[in-house]
């Protein structure tokens, strides 16, 4: 069964060069209840981000011109859309590959042939961990301008002394990986990823991985 998403299913933004997997894909999608956008290309996705913010993208990794993850790397270094999850479609599934496409900004990836089920329920995942990330920083957001905090963000993270793997570990969680992808990007144990998050959340002061999230983005929107 598909996880839902109790206050509406979103906006998709589906990137793909092949007309049959596009088709495939947005009549799904619709049956979901998602709104669809579709782009042929990269450019044609930059295009369509200038109208509207979707709540996730689905991308081609290998496309014409403008690659994937060309595309992910140019939507990440755009503020209004950095935020937005970017899932790779792909056929390739060697590890160097795999790292490529989360090192350009994407926070997962399906192999080509796409398995409907599979798609829908990392798509699901994605729209609902970016909107719990979004309303944590809202909520800090709103606290500090309360003054319900002494210091900002920003010297949360500086005062916090966090080693150097600790922050590597914080960087990755912030956007948006699971342990078990942080594990295989860095190269560590889930265990030593768990051990590493305990030390953060201590030292930030938080207790969820959505406020660490939203503290580490803050920080690096500053």
């Amino acid at each position: 069964m598909n996880p839902k998403l109790e206050s509406g299913q979103g906006t998709v933004l589906v990137v793909d060069d092949a007309p049959d997997t596009l088709r495939m894909l947005c009549d799904a999608l619709a049956d979901e209840g998602y709104t669809v956008l579709v782009a042929r290309d990269g450019q044609q996705a930059l295009a369509r981000l200038d109208v509207v913010t979707p709540d996730a993208i689905l991308m081609d990794g290998v496309m014409p011109g403008l690659t994937g993850f060309e595309t992910c790397q140019r939507i990440k270094n755009h503020a209004a859309w950095s935020a937005i999850p970017v899932i790779f479609m792909t056929g390739l599934s060697e590890t160097a590959d795999v790292v490529a496409g989360f090192e350009a900004g994407g926070v997962d990836y399906v192999v080509k042939p796409v398995r409907i089920e599979e798609v829908l329920a990392r798509l699901a995942t994605h729209v609902r961990n970016a909107r719990a990330a979004r309303e944590a920083l809202r909520v800090m957001q709103h606290g500090h301008a309360r003054k319900e905090a002494s210091t900002s963000g920003l010297d949360r993270l500086s005062e916090a002394s966090l080693t150097p793997r600790e922050t590597e570990v914080l960087s990755w969680l912030a956007k948006g990986k699971t342990n078990r992808d942080i594990a295989d990007i860095l190269g560590m144990s889930h265990r030593t990823v768990n051990k590493h998050l305990d030390h953060i959340f201590e030292k930030l002061g938080v207790e969820t991985r959505a406020a660490a999230a939203a503290l580490a983005t803050r920080s690096i929107s500053v």
